[in-house]
């Protein structure tokens, strides 16, 4: 079993809810080193002092902030940890809201949360609290030097943590310089995408979608590593329609044999005719 990341207390109220925070995502991206392209050695990243040109020991290693004139104002691991106050061991709940009302732009990680020492009762308790209410909580929490605005919500018969961003930190669309459309879709332009969205409606099954660009990276290093000389195919171009109604129709068409049931079709040339007309209006 994987050790927990950090061990603290969950708060509301009264009520101490000790927790250990365990990661809910595994990390499972392709990760390459950089190497020397003619020998293939390993490329070595080193410390090197900007004034005296040395490598500098981990050990003599600090943290600096740098100010507006250029210089430095170095802080100690303890001195950092002292910023946190009581935040560094506990999460305290300040507010419950609706669950479904976090609109999910505000989500960033998913933690899971088990009872630490002796805390059963009062973990059984805050749970069965939230999943009666479907309500979340909401508290900060201080984790790698961070603070992060927190949900605390029932999941799959255990407490899940999701760090959330703040308001501050999401960027709002009306200060993007976005192209606006050139014109209105028509009522049956509406109509027709709404009718293509209907016929493409699926229960949601996370399940049902794989990492396919991983994969095939996976299986050309396979493929690499055997000694097999690999021949690159530019991908397809995308179908182009002739305007956006003749994109629908077409997009309706098909949309009616995949509802009954080849939902894999979804990523054929049909899917990609929508995509270039959805991107041209």
């Amino acid at each position: 079993m994987a050790r927990s990341i950090w061990n603290g207390t969950v708060t509301f109220g009264l009520i101490a809810v000790p927790i250990k925070v365990n990661s809910a995502v595994e990390d499972r991206s392709v990760h390459f080193h950089q190497v020397h392209e003619s020998d293939g050695a390993r490329i070595k990243q080193k410390r090197i002092c900007s004034k005296e040109g040395k490598e500098v020991p981990y050990k003599e290693v600090a943290k600096g902030y740098e100010l507006s004139s250029g210089e430095y104002v170095l802080l100690s691991p303890d001195e950092i940890a002292a910023a946190a106050g009581e935040s560094s061991h506990r999460i305290a709940l300040e507010e419950f809201v609706c669950a479904p009302e976090i609109d999910p732009v505000f989500y960033d990680r998913t933690y899971y949360l088990a009872a630490g020492e002796d805390g059963e009762d009062a973990y059984r308790l805050l749970h069965d609290a939230l999943a009666t209410s479907s309500r979340a909580g909401l508290g900060r929490w201080v984790f790698h030097n961070r603070e992060y605005l927190v949900a605390v919500r029932s999941l799959d018969g255990v407490m899940a943590l999701h760090t959330m961003r703040f308001a501050d930190e999401l960027v709002k669309a009306r200060d993007l310089d976005l192209p606006k459309p050139s014109r209105v879709p028509s009522r049956r332009e509406i109509d027709m995408a709404a009718a293509l969205v209907e016929s493409m409606h699926a229960p949601f099954r996370p399940t049902a979608f794989k990492d396919t660009y991983r994969a095939r990276l996976l299986e050309l290093i396979e493929r690499k590593a055997k000694g097999e000389e690999i021949e690159h195919e530019p991908p397809p171009e995308p179908e182009e329609m002739p305007d956006l109604l003749a994109a629908l129709e077409a997009s309706l068409g098909g949309g009616k044999s995949t509802s009954k049931g080849k939902t894999g079709s979804r990523s054929g040339s049909k899917g990609r005719s929508r995509s270039k007309a959805a991107s041209r209006s």
